[in-house]
C-alpha cells in the first residue's frame, strides 16, 4: 500500500484501541475495497441475508397469508420503529416505519400545517436534499396562500426567516453535500419561541451521531434507513411524531394502514390515535426483514462511541488530505472542525467526477455531487483507521499521476 510509514504508524495505534473494531465482521463487504460511500447505501449485514432467506422461503412460500399473523408481519412498521426510537433518542411509541423519505416529509409537512392552520409560512433551506425542497413546493401547491421562505435566498441564517407568521420550519441536521450539522437544541428552541412547528429530516444523521429527538423537544422527523443504518438498497423510511402531538396531528394520506381499526372494513375514515396514523398503504414486508438486521446491529452499539470514532475517522482522513490538497487544486467544503460537521468529508475539485471514478477503480468508493463535489463517508462500525490512511494515499496517487485525466473517467452514468 502506498500509506507512508507516519502515516500507518498512526492508523494502526488507533485501530489497536479502537472499541468497535469487531463490528466489521458482521457486515459483508468484498475484500480489498474501502467503502466510503455509506453515506448513500450501507453495506449488508450478514445477520440480513438469514432473515431475507426465512421470510422469502417460509413465511412467504410455505405460510403465505398466515405470515401477517404467525411472522407479526402487520407489526413490524411499530416493531422496527420502537428500534429506531432507540437510536434516534425517542419514545417506543413516537416512530413508525413505513414508505420513503419523500412521503413522510409530505405527510410531516401537511402534520405541522395542522397544527399550526392560521400560519402561512414554510421556511426551509435553498441547499437542502432535492427532494425536501420538491415536497415543500408540491405541499405549498396544494394548500391556499403558503408562502415559502428560503435559507440561502430569501435571507443567509435561517433564524431570521422564522417569525409570527411561521408555520413549519423542515431542516437538515447534517448537511447532505457538505456535511456540516446543525444545533437540533437551539433551532429547535428558536423555531417553538416563535410558535413554529419544527421537521428535522435525519437522513445522514441517524445511526451516525446522538439526535435525541426528546431531549430536544423536537416536534417531528423523518429519515431513510439505507444508509448509516445499513437497512438495504430503497428500505423503509421513517416518521417521528412527539407524543404531545399525536391527538391533535393529521396527515394527508389516510390510508386504511393508518385507521384505527383496518379489518373493519368501515366505509369512512378514523385515524388510529396513535404514531400508526402516519401509516399509509401495505408495507414492503421483504424489505422490512432485510433492514431489520441493520437496525438491531446499530442498536448494539454505545451511539456515543460511534460519534466518537466518527470524528477521528474524519480528522486522520483531512489530516492527510490537507498534506496535498492546495497542491493539486483540492479544496474543503466540510467544515474543518469535526465538531460541527457529521460523518463524512467533502472535498472539491474542477475535475471530482473524474477522479472519483478514478478512485473507485482503485478500489475506494466515494460519491461525486454536482457541480465538484467529492464526498467521502466514513461509518465507525465497518470503516478502520487504516482504510482511511489508505484512501488517502490512493487519492494522492490518484491527483499526482493525474491518471483521473483517461477519456474512460468522463463516462457519465445515470446514477453518480
Amino acid at each position: 500500500m502506498l500509506t507512508n510509514q507516519r502515516s500507518q504508524a498512526i492508523a494502526q495505534e488507533l485501530d489497536s484501541r479502537d472499541p468497535l473494531a469487531n463490528a466489521k465482521d458482521k457486515f459483508f463487504l468484498p475484500k480489498d475495497l474501502i467503502y466510503l460511500d455509506g453515506n448513500s447505501l450501507g453495506p449488508a449485514p450478514k445477520a440480513a441475508f438469514a432473515d431475507i432467506e426465512k421470510t422469502a422461503h417460509r413465511e412467504w412460500a410455505q405460510d403465505l397469508i398466515g405470515s401477517w399473523n404467525s411472522a407479526g408481519w402487520f407489526e413490524l412498521p411499530s416493531k422496527s420503529g420502537a428500534v429506531i426510537a432507540d437510536i434516534i433518542g425517542a419514545q417506543n411509541d413516537e416512530v413508525v416505519a413505513c414508505d420513503t423519505t419523500s412521503i413522510n416529509i409530505f405527510k410531516a409537512l401537511h402534520a405541522a400545517l395542522s397544527l399550526r392552520p392560521e400560519r402561512n409560512v414554510i421556511v426551509a433551506e435553498a441547499a437542502s436534499f432535492p427532494t425536501d425542497l420538491y415536497m415543500v413546493e408540491g405541499v405549498a401547491s396544494t394548500t391556499q396562500s403558503k408562502t415559502i421562505r428560503l435559507e440561502g435566498v430569501d435571507a443567509p441564517e435561517i433564524e431570521t426567516l422564522i417569525d409570527e407568521n411561521t408555520a413549519v420550519v423542515l431542516v437538515n441536521q447534517v448537511d447532505y453535500r457538505t456535511g456540516k450539522t446543525r444545533d437540533v437544541g437551539a433551532l429547535t428552541r428558536h423555531a417553538q419561541a416563535n410558535g413554529a412547528i419544527i421537521i428535522f429530516d435525519l437522513c445522514h444523521s441517524a445511526g451516525i451521531m446522538p439526535v435525541e429527538l426528546n431531549q430536544h423537544n423536537v416536534d417531528l422527523a423523518v429519515g431513510c434507513t439505507y444508509k448509516y443504518l445499513n437497512g438495504g438498497p430503497g428500505s423503509p423510511a421513517f416518521i417521528f411524531c412527539a407524543n404531545r402531538h399525536l391527538a391533535d396531528v393529521q396527515q394527508p394520506l389516510s390510508g386504511w394502514w393508518g385507521h384505527q381499526t383496518p379489518f373493519a372494513f368501515d366505509q369512512s375514515y378514523s385515524p388510529d390515535p396513535g404514531i400508526r396514523k402516519f401509516l399509509c398503504g401495505t408495507q414492503p414486508i421483504l424489505s422490512f426483514r432485510a433492514m431489520q438486521a441493520g437496525l438491531e446491529l446499530t442498536r448494539q452499539y454505545d451511539m456515543r462511541e460511534i460519534r466518537k470514532k466518527s470524528m477521528a475517522l474524519t480528522d486522520l482522513f483531512l489530516s492527510e488530505v490537507m498534506n496535498f490538497a492546495e497542491e493539486y487544486g483540492v479544496g474543503l467544503a466540510s467544515p474543518a472542525k469535526a465538531e460541527s460537521r457529521g460523518s463524512q468529508i467533502s472535498l472539491t475539485h474542477d475535475s471530482g467526477y473524474e477522479i472519483i471514478q478514478a478512485l473507485i477503480e482503485r478500489g475506494v468508493v466515494g460519491d461525486f455531487r454536482t457541480p465538484n463535489i467529492m464526498r467521502f463517508g466514513f461509518a465507525p462500525l465497518y470503516i478502520s483507521f487504516q482504510n482511511v490512511a489508505d484512501a488517502a494515499a490512493i487519492l494522492k496517487d490518484i491527483l499526482e499521476t493525474e491518471i483521473w485525466r483517461d477519456p474512460r473517467f468522463k463516462q457519465k452514468s445515470a446514477v453518480t
